[in-house]
């Protein structure tokens, strides 16, 4: 199977890395003609064109910034519409909007080819080890043509159901990842302004009922001060706007959505929308004048689990509820 892959940024070059890693053979193109280079000379080949990928690729996956860009490699001039046919997959792997990215499939479908939405979901230094979580939203057939790409590309990969799906999922689960980071930046600097030792409330934080997996990966490196986990403030401010654009479609009457887009739009005016997101917390040592630094904490996330074969995860039933029930009780 040869992979074309566009969009080799934090997120894409590392997905593209675990595809060259395990034997794939990959076409990649970007704009950056410097990481296009990187890859030549790790086996890559270089593609001129979405169309050529399209044309030339068993697969071709897309992981671009905005929906815009997404649309723009699809249906614009030399764009994968006009290479890709029947026998061919197209695989968007942007987090992106559920309306545009049925959108775009249909199209790709009605040129007889077949499309997927497999957003990924656990930091960049899981996607660089293969150990990424995937959601993938598309026909069954098509999911069950794709798994073992997916397993390549990461640990748990959950099918959620028709074009649309996936992304709904995937705006979710960032939206919440964004509530629990502002909520530890007001903890951590509130434990400060206590006059707490932050090692001990970093612990004392992972030991109890207030822990998260952003806890044990974004507190560390904001704790560090490098608060280097190469996402931006400009798309956790694209992520959680498009959570609450599906709330309001919905009519749902949310209240820490909007404050949450307020926070970061603050955050962008001040700090630019570059931005690394976790310096978030930078708008409360700018108020309280405190430095929500402390010792022996490392400067990047680091994924410690090794590197194993993905697997699908299935969804729980009513049924499997119960029989866990049974067995918890010993019938």
């Amino acid at each position: 199977m040869r992979v074309g892959f566009i969009g080799l940024g934090n997120v894409g070059g590392k997905l593209a890395g675990s595809l060259l890693r395990n034997g794939l053979e990959v076409m990649v193109l970007d704009l950056n003609p410097l990481l296009m280079e990187s890859f030549a000379a790790r086996g890559a080949l270089r593609g001129q064109s979405p169309k050529e990928l399209a044309e030339s690729c068993d697969v071709v996956i897309t992981c671009l910034p905005s929906p815009a860009a997404c649309a723009a490699v699809v249906e614009g001039p030399d764009g994968i519409l006009e290479g890709i046919g029947p026998g061919r997959i197209w695989a968007e792997m942007s987090t992106t909007d559920a309306g545009e990215v049925r959108r775009l499939a249909g199209l790709v479908v009605a040129r007889g080819a077949e499309a997927i939405e497999c957003p990924v979901s656990g930091g960049c230094h899981r996607a660089a080890t293969g150990n990424i979580s995937i959601f993938a939203g598309c026909p069954r057939e098509t999911f069950e043509r794709m798994l073992p790409l997916l397993t390549v590309l990461g640990r748990r990969v959950l099918h959620t159901g028709e074009i649309g799906s996936a992304s709904v999922l995937k705006v979710v689960t960032n939206y919440l990842a964004t509530a629990n980071l502002v909520s530890l930046v007001e903890a951590l600097t509130t434990c400060k302004a206590a006059g707490m030792d932050l090692g001990t409330a970093y612990e004392a934080i992972r030991i109890s009922s207030g822990n998260s997996f952003v806890h044990e990966t974004e507190s560390q490196v904001i704790l560090n001060g490098s608060r280097d986990i190469s996402f931006t403030m400009d798309l956790v401010a694209k992520d959680i706007g498009l959570f609450q654009k599906i709330a309001d479609d919905h009519q749902v009457p949310l209240e820490v959505s909007p404050l949450l887009n307020r926070i970061f739009a603050d955050g962008i005016n001040h700090y630019g929308p570059r931005e690394l997101s976790p310096n978030i917390i930078k708008r409360l040592e700018d108020a309280t004048g405190l430095d929500i630094r402390a010792p022996g904490f490392p400067d990047e996330m680091v994924d410690e689990e090794p590197e194993e074969a993905g697997y699908e995860v299935m969804p729980r039933s009513g049924d499997d509820m119960k029989l866990n029930r049974r067995e918890a009780a010993g019938g």
